[in-house]
């Protein structure tokens, strides 16, 4: 059927068309090059999280140092330093692992798979807080100008923003950064002019401030002694963990960058460090030069720009604007959640830690369940913490140093182990050592100080993820071993040839066999038939759909090979129907939906063969448990379901596997 040629669609397929978007092309040659995204846009689309961390993190750390005001300059100087440390050794990881992941993908290759379901599992939780957090700091930014006694629609208005969001990330990747492009480019604006004035109008305050550093240490150092000092700046420099959180997102994305996606993902990378270490670093500056106190129901960015621009023609209006395009920016950083997550899920999916569904891609090529998951998880914890950034934040850190300090050591690994190969491997060594202490030392102080108010709840929640993990992959290595004994006693049985294979009659009773790949599954379908229909069917037509997944939809070449893969198998098939004396053809089809493409290959198929009978093969397992429609999708029912209200016959032929 071409697309000149499509049935007309229902009220509510339309509806649902107009939302989401229309399919996408598969066969078309540039499709993966106009989905990519140049260095701007990836810029927009990930670095946005790093760069709009800016409004929570910095505030965090300064108002953890209370009283003791004259550290906010190290703590500039300091977070500055551990955004480009961070930054530097996750280019590496782009460098080395070029086929995105992160995180996961380096503790599981170099620490092994333990290691890595536990930093896939903290990034998911990490990816869900990622929306959370970011939704929830927006909606407290533009508040800030909405009177007290409107606060209690902090929520609902959150909730709204999670729904919008998750219908702009169904409809496709790019799409939803390119609409959200011009709030990105105000915040950089806006923020610059701010950062820019706030120091150059306060610059007469630098000697005062430079008094007061030193008046300050010297009454601490008298008081609480040089060690009381260090623990109180190691303190606020671990709570403003949050400054970091969203540096990971551009490794984990790598999928999405155009190509070459290496040299894509390193100058989008520095873009993301250089624009968050002098946001945060110049605003550490401006609060001490300005003297900002806490205001309740403000930010303290908010603090920050009414102080700057009251005395400017419209500078309550330019004040608004500047919040207003932080919280918009937020908004915008919510998208690393959407964009990377259900990436580190379908990695997850593809090695089996999640159901193997999550790994499916829609016909906008956006991974949709994972989409949904993602978004419905964070309006339940919008919910649960009435959307509070401070209690947020501190789940949101700890996962998020969880994953950086095992990519550390996972890197610190690889590095040892290619001394011999990279003349430099020691200065990268000493890069990733230096991120590892810093990471893990953020990650005790928060989860040690703030375990009661929030620290113990993300290490439940990623403890329950990790165990549902192993509980799943347990699951499909059962039925993994029960196929493999499957492909031993059926794909080395000895075949006889019953000479020339017959030709294709058309008019002749025709078996259609869906299958996959080529395996004791299929085999096993193709005997049952034989042996239940003994003498029934001349012709077998094998139907075939080429699954596009996240693990295929890499790159133009690995779509390539699995057609290829597919063919090779169909071969092994019609090969197989030739020795029993069938005559045999088959029928491939390149999709993302394998139940739609399925049955209209089938009736298409059909149309060519009018005595024709479907079968499909689905396993069976001895007592059927409330989780195996969620692992196994059970696709053979659904695709009987649809075909038997055409009107063709469609067999389902048990397959028994022993777990």
């Amino acid at each position: 059927m071409t697309e000149n040629q499509q049935e007309p669609q229902s009220f509510f397929a339309k509806c649902i068309r107009a939302i989401f978007g229309a399919p996408k092309y598969l066969k078309d040659p540039h499709l993966f090059h106009k989905m990519a995204l140049i260095p701007v846009l990836a810029w927009v689309g990930l670095g946005a999280d790093g760069l709009s961390s800016s409004a929570y993190g910095p505030e965090e750390a300064f108002k953890a140092l209370g009283e003791h005001v004259y550290l906010a300059v190290f703590l500039g100087i300091a977070t500055a330093a551990t955004v480009f440390i961070i930054s530097y050794a996750y280019s590496r990881i782009i460098e080395h692992f070029p086929h995105g992941g992160g995180g996961y993908i380096v503790a599981t290759h170099m620490l092994g798979e333990k290691a890595g379901v536990v930093s896939g599992s903290a990034l998911l939780v990490d990816y869900i807080l990622t929306i959370t957090v970011s939704i929830a700091s927006c909606v407290d930014a533009l508040f800030s100008y909405v009177p007290q006694s409107f606060h209690h629609y902090k929520v609902p208005t959150a909730c709204i923003l999670a729904v919008f969001l998750i219908v702009l990330n169904i409809r496709g990747v790019k799409e939803s950064i390119t609409v959200m492009a011009p709030i990105f480019l105000i915040f950089v604006i806006t923020h610059l002019i701010m950062l820019i004035y706030g120091f150059g109008a306060h610059t007469d305050q630098v000697m005062p401030l430079a008094a007061n550093i030193k008046t300050g240490f010297n009454h601490d150092l008298g008081t609480i002694g040089g060690f009381g000092i260090m623990l109180l700046f190691l303190r606020a420099y671990s709570l403003g963990g949050g400054t970091y959180t969203g540096i990971e997102a551009v490794s984990n994305g790598l999928q999405i960058m155009r190509e070459p996606r290496v040299q894509t993902g390193k100058r989008t990378m520095v873009y993301m460090a250089t624009s968050l270490a002098f946001t945060a670093g110049v605003l550490f500056l401006c609060y001490a030069l300005v003297g900002i106190k806490p205001v309740e129901g403000k930010t303290l960015n908010a603090v920050l720009a009414d102080g700057l621009f009251a005395h400017w023609p419209l500078g309550n209006w330019l004040a608004f604007i500047t919040i207003f395009s932080e919280g918009a920016l937020l908004l915008v950083a919510a998208q690393a959640g959407f964009v990377d997550g259900p990436r580190v899920m379908a990695n997850m999916a593809v090695d089996s830690w999640f159901p193997h569904r999550f790994a499916a891609l829609s016909v906008r090529l956006t991974m949709r369940n994972g989409i949904m998951l993602m978004g419905l998880a964070a309006i339940a914890l919008l919910i649960y913490t009435h959307g509070s950034v401070s209690a947020l934040v501190v789940m949101y850190s700890i996962n998020v140093f969880v994953t950086f300090s095992l990519s550390q050591l996972g890197m610190s690994k690889f590095f040892i182990q290619r001394r011999t190969e990279d003349p430099k491997w020691f200065q990268h060594l000493m890069v990733h050592l230096v991120g590892l202490v810093l990471c893990v030392t953020i990650l005790i102080i928060t989860t040690v100080e703030k375990f009661v108010e929030g620290g113990w709840l993300t290490l439940v929640i990623t403890s329950v993820v990790i165990g549902m993990c192993y509980l799943i992959k347990r699951h499909y290595m059962r039925v993994r071993q029960g196929m493999k004994d499957l492909d031993d006693t059926l794909l080395d049985v000895p075949v006889s040839s019953h000479g020339e294979p017959p030709a294709i009659d058309r008019n002749a009773p025709t078996a259609i066999q869906l299958v996959s790949g080529y395996s004791g599954f299929g085999v096993h379908t193709l005997f049952s038939i034989m042996t239940t229909f003994p003498k029934t069917y001349r012709n077998i037509i094998f139907v075939s759909v080429a699954m596009i997944d996240s693990g295929s939809f890499k790159g133009a070449e690995e779509v390539e090979a699995l057609e290829k893969s597919v063919t090779s198998s169909m071969d092994k098939y019609v090969a197989m129907a030739h020795k029993l004396g069938l005559a045999a053809e088959y029928r491939t089809v390149l999709a993302t939906d394998v139940v739609e493409s399925a049955v209209e290959l089938c009736k298409e198929t059909a149309e060519e063969f009018p005595r024709s009978t479907v079968f499909t093969g689905q396993i069976t397992f001895r007592l059927e448990k409330f989780y195996h429609r969620l692992l196994h999708n059970e696709t053979a029912f659904a695709i009987q379901r649809r075909l038997q209200w055409d009107g063709l016959t469609t067999v389902i032929m048990p397959i028994r596997v022993r777990t």
